[in-house]
């Protein structure tokens, strides 16, 4: 089949979230059981400033109400997968992705901009893979604009995955003068709601992991689009994540000091630790664990609950603490306040580093996600990869990742906590460190445990395939 993949971010290009990681991973899997992927996405600073090569394809012009834009398509190859880049210096051409004023013109250009691509290229998808709310108006566009025009277009199909409920793209309602016609499926509180508009008009629609999807059906984890969501829910599916385990892979990764697999994990993991924490400027103590947290900046992501927790350990010494990334700045300041504290014991970067985050998971024995939400999460599967036991809170895609330890069975890829609570998390972190320091035996099966498991890429891109054929067929 032939499948355009249609995204706001896409990894090694730009990235703020997991859906840029999807973005590079799921189209090369799909590539490789033989269908035909490309991937359109923004032609952001970013992607100048890595100086990539590109080729240009074509160029037309975006009529929006009474704005009309130019744009140009450029492609490049990266890891056997085409990547079309959307070009426009007025929209693209900024340090940030998202969050600027003017984000409803830059994506509805951008939605419209992908179609055009389709017209002038001739290159028809069988289906179009819309992507988060960045891309939620390209179901609309097509029904009411391109559909029309040859019956190439009219037999397109379209799915949404929504790989974050919160975030969707909502502006005020005059952002419709820019669409040419009115529709009540892209309002939602006498306002524009790209993601809403994409979940009434896509052919099917899916999330990025089983249970979020049953959560995002009710009024806590909807976010106000709980009722679309039912509205559709027999076109509602859950295809939970998979990891690229050829980017993740301890046993070849270059950015390790030193690479291990299940059977050398525990003195290679301790080379790893006591390498990098030299090479931070920290305090090195063999006896002392180090803990991960490598994620966006968030109140999805927990920190709340951690930055009434963390200074605890920090003050007793307990552990080593190393975070990397970015997002609000009350998150930031707080990890930095821990480090001008605590110099010997806490290292933060600001932002994310491929290189460093690899080597901080092989050195980490402990990786801490206490999401107060996650629809799937990748940052755990890679912390069990390399074998840092993950901490979590028992929602979303991490209920379906994360085995809690269970003492009976001795079965277990990490530890998890039920409410939303510091004092739980507190808990399962001293439960955790109990278990590290006084039965070496177990923590050395659970991390056996948590690297043997296989979050296989090639298992959701045939989920995928099974979603493509379905509404191809109808």
């Amino acid at each position: 089949m032939n499948i355009l993949f249609c995204s706001g971010e896409a990894y090694p290009f730009s990235k703020t979230g997991g859906l840029a990681d999807v973005a590079a991973s799921l189209p090369k899997a799909l590539n490789q059981i033989g269908h035909q992927v490309k991937i359109i996405t923004p032609y952001y600073q970013s992607i100048t400033n890595q100086n990539t090569e590109t080729k240009y394809v074509g160029s037309s012009v975006i009529q929006m109400g009474d704005i009309s834009q130019p744009v140009a398509f450029y492609q490049t190859n990266y890891q056997g997968v085409t990547y079309l880049f959307v070009k426009n210096d007025d929209f693209f051409y900024r340090p940030q992705l998202y969050g600027y004023d003017d984000d409803a013109l830059r994506y509805t250009f951008f939605n419209f901009a992908i179609l055009e691509y389709i017209k002038i290229t001739k290159d028809y998808p069988d289906v179009l893979h819309a992507n988060d709310w960045q891309t939620g108006l390209l179901p609309f566009f097509l029904d009411i604009r391109y559909r029309r025009l040859n019956a190439q277009f009219n037999r397109i199909r379209t799915i949404l995955s929504i790989h974050n409920l919160e975030k969707q793209g909502s502006f005020p309602i005059e952002t419709e003068k820019l669409f040419g016609h009115k529709n009540f499926t892209y309002i939602h509180m006498n306002r524009v709601n790209f993601l809403k508009c994409g979940i009434m008009r896509a052919n099917i629609i899916n999330t990025v992991s089983e249970n979020y999807k049953n959560e995002i059906l009710t009024r806590f984890f909807g976010f106000s689009l709980d009722g679309p969501l039912k509205s559709r829910q027999n076109d509602l599916y859950g295809i939970l994540n998979g990891l690229d385990h050829d980017l993740y892979d301890p046993k070849t990764s270059k950015s390790l000091y030193e690479n291990y697999g299940t059977d050398d994990f525990e003195s290679s993991k301790k080379i790893n630790k006591k390498l990098l924490i030299t090479k931070l400027g920290l305090v090195f103590d063999l006896e002392k664990p180090m803990v991960a947290f490598i994620n966006r900046f968030s109140r999805q992501k927990g920190i709340d609950i951690l930055m009434s927790t963390l200074e605890s350990y920090l003050k007793k010494d307990a552990l080593t603490l190393i975070a990397i990334g970015s997002g609000d700045p009350l998150y930031e300041l707080f990890f930095m306040e821990m480090q001008k504290k605590y110099p010997k014991q806490v290292y933060y970067h600001q932002g994310f580093d491929y290189d460093l985050s690899q080597k901080v998971y092989a050195a980490s024995d402990l990786f801490l996600l206490p999401s107060l939400f996650e629809p799937c999460g990748l940052n755990q599967m890679i912390a069990m990869r390399y074998g840092a036991l993950p901490i979590v809170r028992n929602t979303g895609g991490l209920k379906d990742t994360v085995r809690s330890y269970n003492q009976n069975s001795g079965i277990g890829t990490g530890f998890a906590f039920e409410n939303y609570d510091a004092k739980e998390l507190s808990e399962t972190i001293d439960y955790a460190l109990d278990m590290y320091h006084h039965d070496h035996e177990t923590w050395n099966d659970l991390i056996l445990q948590a690297m043997t498991v296989k979050h296989s890429i090639v298992k959701m891109a045939r989920q995928y395939e099974e979603l493509y054929l379905m509404i191809s067929n109808n």
